[in-house]
């Protein structure tokens, strides 16, 4: 590995990685600082836990359904 490391600096290949100019700083729409998401209340847990189950259970189709490409064209 070191190796490889001597080759790239010879050829000049490990200054490229280098950058020109500094990184501008990130957005502050970046940072998530702020309001916390309001807690779930129990029924929506309930009816959350319920959807999921059920989704987890139904089989999903192997292939999306066949349209009638006539019908879209009307």
């Amino acid at each position: 590995m070191d190796s490889v490391l001597r080759a790239q600096a010879r050829n000049g290949h490990a200054r490229e990685h280098a950058l020109a100019y500094p990184e501008p700083p990130a957005s502050p729409l970046w940072h998530c600082h702020g309001a916390k998401a309001r807690p779930l209340t129990d029924a929506q847990r309930r009816r959350n836990h319920e959807l999921l189950d059920i989704a987890q259970r139904t089989p999903r189709p192997r292939a999306p359904r066949p349209t009638d490409p006539l019908a879209e064209a009307r």
